[in-house]
């Protein structure tokens, strides 16, 4: 039973989104082969059988079916359902037919923008050692410019990292799974909010994503029977980013929990333009690909993944001020950096 007034309200939406996500899940397994909604193994060298793709929409429809039954419908909702639905069909139609980067970038500036007229956006951001950096600066229309800014960067960096963790099943579910965990947790917590109650929305928004994303899991991990596409790591990701600005900032946290994805993807980026290769174009060279060519199974690197990014997730919580969190985060780095070491300096497994 719950205790706090947020958890309690947010408790009785755990079931809803578990039964719907469930059942569309079911019915996607017997429809979406008939509708030819399946992957293409064969484009990635697999040799396996086709299953069904495009999860994504299951997860959307869940989602959505939830947060309309339970969440008030403010202006900030609104804008949040109208870019996440932008999201989920650019994702579709990526998954679908293969778009342009330049076409999904710009569908993702523009679902970010709409985050920004909905309301939703950072004015500040608390750094360690420096104090409040302000974002509010000048007006253009109504907007803070510098605020718009920094939250359509915020947006399309944590949607594009949840897009590019999605390379072994388990682990872009796994991850929202946590990440949405810690945020709803962060939002019942008393002492970080003057008023809990107002943090409610928050908390029931992200409970919802921790329930779907953990049933998702359920059929993603270890063994897939259904994958998400594009369609669903990239609503994954617009979501959590919004989430850490929606009604309080919890920038820092969302960057810990999510440390070594976007980290991973930094460095990827990087990588691919110091060596004269396009930065969107796909490889196998990312942390959790080379984890694999180390010798690791999928089942331990997702494993890997999950039991540190809830570490980060408990610290998050755990640790309220922005120092702690600040040496969390050099922490968060020096791990990276020994991991990307033994990946290096260690013998591949052969063959």
């Amino acid at each position: 039973r719950c205790c706090l007034s947020p958890a309690r309200s947010a408790c009785r939406t755990m079931t809803i989104p578990n039964d719907t996500i469930l059942l569309l899940i079911f019915w996607a397994l017997k429809v979406f082969p008939k509708l030819g909604l399946m992957d293409r193994p064969h484009r990635y060298g697999l040799d396996r059988k086709p299953i069904p793709y495009y999860g994504g929409l299951v997860i959307f429809s869940a989602f959505l079916i939830s947060v309309l039954i339970f969440v008030p419908l403010t202006m900030q909702l609104k804008g949040l359902i109208l870019g996440s639905i932008l999201v989920v069909f650019l994702g579709f139609m990526d998954d679908l037919l293969g778009l342009s980067p330049w076409v999904r970038l710009g569908v993702q500036f523009l679902a970010a923008l709409i985050l920004v007229f909905s309301g939703i956006g950072i004015l500040s951001i608390n750094l360690p050692f420096l104090g409040m950096v302000d974002f509010s600066g000048p007006m253009i229309v109504g907007i803070h410019v510098l605020s718009a800014f920094f939250t359509i960067f915020w947006v399309m960096t944590i949607l594009n990292t949840m897009n590019f963790v999605d390379g072994v099943s388990g682990l872009s579910s796994g991850v929202t799974f946590i990440a949405s965990l810690t945020m709803f947790f962060l939002s019942i917590n008393p002492s970080v909010h003057e008023n809990p109650q107002s943090q409610i929305p928050v908390a029931m928004i992200a409970i919802i994503l921790a329930m779907v994303s953990l049933a998702f899991l359920l059929f993603d991990f270890p063994k897939p029977r259904i994958l998400m596409g594009d369609t669903g790591s990239t609503f994954f990701g617009f979501v959590i980013a919004t989430l850490a600005i929606f009604s309080g900032g919890k920038v820092a946290t969302a960057f810990l929990v999510l440390g070594i994805p976007i980290l991973d993807m930094v460095w990827v980026i990087f990588r691919r333009i110091f060596s004269g290769k396009k930065f969107w174009k796909g490889d196998r060279k990312h942390l959790h690909h080379r984890l694999l060519d180390f010798g690791l199974t999928e089942r331990k690197v997702v494993s890997m993944y999950l039991v540190i990014t809830a570490a980060f997730g408990f610290g998050a919580v755990s640790l309220v001020s922005s120092q702690q969190k600040f040496f969390m985060i050099i922490a968060l780095g020096v791990l990276m950096v020994l991991l990307a070491m033994a990946l290096i300096f260690l013998p591949k497994k052969n063959g």
